[in-house]
């Protein structure tokens, strides 16, 4: 426990009420009866708004003018089918209504598109992703496996015959072909539906054009084509998934179903074997050569001005080469490398390259991660890349974090340096092209979408989500030695030295996500539900997560629970050393995917901090999961075999002497269901009592809205009933 005084230890700011709200000069919130009254709505509302995701603009693209800009928005708040829109002038209009083109919007997906969906956390229908020409003059989406397309200047949407289902449409860069996979095989067509065969797929585990499972799940690459800047040759991915061990996903409320068969690289077995080819609209093709057996992972790839080029990576992930493509020969030439002792950290949007042939690369040193222009560090220490957003000419737009709370879009050029184009606090990124640039992200109060033209002020893009009924009121905390980031959210009915409130620690507390911040997100809202239950909700983002720099990430290298765990700890013992109204002798803990295990963690190993916990598709056995993701952290699993059980809950199962209940959809081919059974499987032989609730037909994120709503209530009763327990 952190002994320090508190004016040392603990910093406070508040985006709602006051900075200090227990203190005598700082009275506490007034009671805000409408939020209490709307508390009883809320799960409702999560689960038929998607999350607060529909109606909100998205998936921009910016005419090279600067003057239109395409995104995709559903019809309402509670709409799940998305349309096309485009803003010009300051006016939207719809381009495409999949209710006006097939009537029915009621979709029947190609396995692989529904696959791919589902690497892409897609929650809405319709038009979901599009592809543009380079002039966004034309417009290619798939609707239930049909190809459509529309040209931005006029005219009705029109469909493209197609040879079967289609996957990733994308128009060349003159607009005259569209290329897509169908049956695994990669196709191009003219918009008046002349269709070539341009790489077909030479077996059942073969694929052209597509990602596979690591590269869409854990490195976010979700394309496996690239088309020439000159539209007459394609950079494109054969995938063969043949050596990659076989997964049976059955429905046990649907015995009559048969079970779906995937391919999936459990840690230390074998990957897809991915090759690259240069492939001409004729069907001549030329093979990419570099060193697979050393570099087996394509984690980019992408053909510019200057050339095609790869990214590829070593198996133990320390290692990332940038190769230039000769697109004659397909030899490779290496042009960058990067190197870690802990991993080398994908950043989305790189390797890339300005007009001037510049490589775009972030660069980590220390505690901060820069970008790199040219071989040139071109930020300031302390400033974090997150991704690089886009490339025009010599101006680069990317993100960035100077405080770990915040997001910002940014644009660097030479001659002007580095300005920050998003305003006021939260989390935003971007997309810009032609002086114009679309700011989009989520401020205290909510989304904000903006479009900003040649420096003037933002013109926002209409938002149709529904407003939560829940107002998140978090108090911001920087606790103990680590000066980790957390965020307390108290009843609003709550007053100070009127009743002690039972702890809930609500984190992910894993890579790649951050649940603290400036920013009104559906998890915000969530945390502030349960704290209107009655609860203290604490949330905390410990080391292993984003935003605070290179060494801080790769703190749980090796050893992805202890780290974790003890931030937890630390900052609840850290917290209630200063709010004396939270009660550390009824604790709780609740997450879902990393966050589940976190919480299932934290009742296993500290029993003494930890008094009930729930666990949502938790991965209890980290050699389950898949290759690139879990090898990054632990190793290969024959290598470091004791990483995989220093990190893992099984084998662990005796240790358990709290109330527990386990989640797991049973569709889940992420985390499969296997984590959680086998789990209780090894509990029930221990004599551990615990409760397990199964989510038939559920993917890792449960679609059905009765589900996420009634979830939200079981969570909340089981927690109350279990804590109400504590030394009874």
């Amino acid at each position: 426990m952190d002994d320090r005084p508190l004016d040392d230890s603990i910093m406070e700011t508040g985006t709602a009420g006051p900075a200090h709200p227990h203190d005598p000069a700082h009275p506490a919130h007034p009671a805000n009866p409408t939020d209490s009254a709307n508390s009883a709505a809320f799960p409702r509302q999560f689960a038929r708004t998607r999350r607060f995701s529909l109606g909100v603009p998205r998936h921009f693209t910016v005419s090279p003018d600067g003057r239109r800009v395409l995104f995709v928005r559903t019809g309402s708040g509670t709409d799940p089918v998305g349309r096309l829109w485009q803003y010009e002038d300051g006016a939207e209009r719809v381009l495409a209504d999949p209710a006006l083109l097939v009537g029915d919007t009621a979709e029947s997906l190609p396995e692989e598109e529904r696959l791919r969906r589902e690497r892409a956390r897609e929650r809405s229908t319709g038009v979901v992703s599009y592809a543009a020409d380079d002039a966004a003059r034309l417009v290619a989406f798939a609707l239930s496996g049909a190809l459509w397309a529309v040209r931005t200047d006029g005219g009705a949407p029109f469909p493209v015959p197609a040879a079967g289902p289609v996957i990733d449409p994308r128009p060349s860069p003159d607009g005259r072909s569209i290329a897509y996979v169908s049956g695994r095989s990669l196709h191009v067509v003219t918009p008046d539906g002349e269709d070539r065969q341009l790489a077909r797929a030479e077996g059942p585990e073969v694929s052209y054009g597509l990602a596979e499972y690591v590269a869409a799940e854990s490195m976010g690459r979700l394309r496996g084509y690239w088309w020439a800047p000159d539209s007459r040759r394609l950079l494109v991915a054969r995938v063969d998934t043949s050596r990659v061990a076989r997964r049976y996903l059955a429905d046990p409320a649907d015995p009559a179903r048969p079970p779906r068969t995937i391919r999936y690289p459990s840690a230390g077995t074998a990957n897809a074997d991915v090759t690259v080819h240069l492939v001409a609209l004729d069907g001549t093709r030329v093979e990419v050569v570099w060193d697979r057996t050393a570099y087996e992972y394509l984690t980019e790839a992408g053909w510019d001005a200057h050339g095609p080029f790869l990214a590829v990576q070593s198996r133990d992930q320390r290692t990332v080469r940038l190769l230039a493509v000769d697109p004659a020969t397909g030899a490779t030439e290496v042009r960058h490398e990067r190197t870690d002792p802990a991993w080398v950290e994908l950043i989305p949007g790189t390797p890339a390259r300005t007009a001037s042939g510049a490589w775009v690369l972030p660069e980590d040193d220390g505690g901060t991660r820069y970008l790199a222009v040219g071989g040139r560090r071109v930020t300031p220490e302390g400033l974090q890349l997150r991704t690089v957003v886009g490339v025009e000419g010599e101006r680069v737009l990317f993100t960035a974090s100077e405080d770990p709370l915040e997001t910002h879009v940014w644009c660097h050029e030479p001659g002007r340096g580095n300005r920050r184009l998003s305003r006021g606090p939260g989390r935003f990124t971007g997309t810009g092209r032609g002086g114009t640039v679309v700011v989009e992200g989520q401020n205290p109060h909510g989304d904000e979408v903006g479009v900003v033209r040649d420096g003037r002020p933002a013109t926002p893009l209409t938002s149709l989500a529904e407003t939560p009924a829940i107002t998140p009121r978090p108090v911001f905390l920087t606790l103990g030695e680590r000066e980790l980031r957390a965020a307390l959210y108290l009843p609003s009915w709550h007053r100070e030295g009127a009743g002690r409130l039972p702890v809930l620690l609500d984190p992910y507390g894993g890579p790649g996500i951050q649940t603290v911040g400036r920013a009104r997100d559906w998890f915000t809202c969530v945390s502030q539900w349960f704290a209107e239950q009655g609860f203290a909700v604490l949330v905390a983002d410990g080391r292993g997560t984003p935003g605070r720099g290179p060494a801080w990430e790769k703190a749980v290298h090796g050893d992805q629970l202890g780290p974790a765990l003890e931030d937890q700890v630390d900052a609840v013992r850290a917290a209630a050393a200063r709010y004396r109204d939270l009660d550390l002798s009824r604790v709780a803990i609740r997450g879902w995917s990393f966050g589940g295990f976190l919480a299932a963690a934290a009742v296993l190993h500290r029993p003494d901090v930890f008094h009930a916990a729930v666990a949502g598709a938790p991965p209890t056995d980290q050699r389950l999961y898949d290759t690139h993701w879990k090898e990054r952290f632990l190793g290969h699993p024959e290598e470091r075999p004791d990483a995989y059980v220093r990190s893992s809950l099984a084998g662990h199962g005796h240790l358990l002497t709290r109330p527990l209940l386990l989640v797991h959809g049973l569709a889940d081919d992420n985390v499969a269901a296997a984590h959680t059974l086998r789990f209780s499987a090894e509990l029930l032989a221990a004599g551990r009592p615990h409760s397990v609730l199964p989510l038939p037909g559920a993917t890792h994120m449960p679609a059905d809205d009765a589900v996420n709503e009634q979830l939200l209530h079981f969570q909340r009763d089981f927690l109350r009933d279990a804590l109400s327990a504590v030394g009874v």
